[in-house]
């Protein structure tokens, strides 16, 4: 029993997540790490080639009972503001691609899907639980994170916010 602790202890102490920020106007947000990861359709997807628009990156899965409830929210959000430079990118955490297809296409998701791995998950602070939504500013900086089901009504006044603010994408690397 006290090597599971320690072991759990290990685990917890390396993988931390920042606490939730949910400011999103002024202040020194992080640059968001970029990845690399590919799509359910095979497409390279990268976080760069959104640079100037408003992301929200949503870390998920098929089994996970509060991301089915997010789900729905987030494809009404992409048809409202996707034209205004808004992106929903779903990152699944799922072990396979088999379940995220059926899953895409059952529910008729609006937004790229792609499989992520524990390199990303780490890279944004840690992935414990799900879901977790990211939101990344058009100059490419973590201006909010959420962890767990988050209301709907916050996330479109963060989205809402955001778009609303202008400034330049970031430099390309």
């Amino acid at each position: 029993m006290a090597a599971i602790v320690l072991v759990a202890v290990f685990y917890l102490a390396g993988h931390r997540r920042p606490a939730a920020m949910t400011n999103v106007s002024g202040g020194n947000h992080p640059v968001a790490p970029a990845f690399l990861l590919t799509d359910l359709n095979g497409r390279r997807l990268e976080l760069s080639n959104y640079r100037g628009k408003v992301v929200l990156l949503d870390f998920w899965a098929t089994w996970c009972a509060p991301c089915r409830t997010e789900i729905p929210h987030f494809v009404e959000l992409q048809k409202q503001y996707g034209t205004q430079g808004f992106q929903v990118v779903g990152i699944s955490m799922d072990d396979g691609p088999k379940p995220v297809r059926e899953f895409y296409d059952r529910f008729h998701l609006n937004y790229p899907v792609a499989m992520g791995d524990e390199q990303v998950a780490d890279a944004y602070g840690g992935i414990l639980g799900l879901p977790v939504n990211i939101l990344v500013s058009r100059d490419g900086r973590i201006c909010a994170r959420h962890a767990g089901l988050t209301d709907a009504n916050i996330l479109e006044q963060e989205i809402a916010a955001q778009l609303q603010r202008t400034g330049e994408p970031a430099a390309p690397k």
